[in-house]
């Protein structure tokens, strides 16, 4: 029941003690997902401005689902700029998901642009983050530098020898293996796969050296104990259109013959 469940400010604190966690990945431009998902007991849902159409508009108001139905929602931007961090932590998300880290120097970056005390996250009072100015500016601050999780994304094979040097950049919660692009990478190579499961290996070994959460997108139950097996605690399974196109061919299957 959604009363039991954490509540989704809590995110952060849940992630950094290795909890299991789980989410999935949003792209509809809907809320109504996201209603269905709170009482089931998503713990956390990616709102996925990097591969979906999902504007400013449509963000706020999914984050504000998520928020009334108990989930953490956070925001996989299209890519890093200070603008699309401030948009998304503004509107409530307690979390950014930033794709293609490839360096240290851009992992501070990000970071900086989600702290206030240290960083260079603009100030705002009057927003869904702060409460529409209910509390003060300083119990505000401090509230979204322990409640945001900053995630990176190692998808670039330029990445994986510095994965630990980024996992190590203050103000990095998490590492999320992003074995999609990885995968993509090799092209038509039929040693695709185990290469990728190699580099999730040393992505994974990256993050615990580092002492920091790995988060991983299983596709199914073998590549969940995989994904665990490495040390992986928040999992993100399929996503909105995933759901939808999966229980669509159960019908089909069960029933057309």
């Amino acid at each position: 029941m959604t009363e039991t469940r954490p509540a989704f400010a809590a995110f952060r604190q849940r992630l950094l003690a290795r909890e299991r966690l789980i989410g999935t990945f949003l792209k509809l431009p809907t809320t109504q997902v996201i209603e269905i998902l709170g009482p089931i007991g998503y713990d956390f849902v990616i709102i996925d401005q990097e591969h979906a159409a999902l504007d400013r508009s449509i963000t706020d108001l999914m984050i504000f689902a998520a928020r009334a139905a108990n989930i953490a929602p956070i925001v996989r931007i299209p890519e890093f700029t200070e603008s699309y961090v401030l948009s998304a932590l503004d509107c409530g998300a307690m979390g950014i998901m930033v794709p293609h880290v490839t360096s240290v120097e851009k992992a501070q970056t990000i970071a900086r642009s989600a702290r206030y005390k240290g960083g260079s996250r603009g100030f705002a009072g009057l927003t869904r983050a702060g409460h529409w100015g209910s509390v003060g500016a300083v119990a505000h601050m401090a509230a979204q530098d322990s409640q945001v999780a900053v995630i990176a994304m190692i998808e670039d094979r330029e990445a994986v020898d510095l994965a630990c040097d980024i996992a190590r950049v203050d103000g990095i919660d998490a590492l999320f293996i992003g074995r999609g692009d990885l995968t993509a990478s090799f092209g038509d190579d039929p040693d695709a796969g185990p290469k990728v499961a190699d580099i999730s290996r040393r992505v994974a070994t990256a993050a615990r050296e580092a002492d920091v959460p790995l988060m991983m997108l299983p596709t199914g139950r073998a590549d969940f104990e995989f994904a665990t097996s490495l040390g992986a605690t928040a999992l993100a399974f399929s996503s909105d259109h995933g759901f939808i196109r999966s229980a669509a061919s159960a019908v089909i299957k069960d029933y057309s013959s």
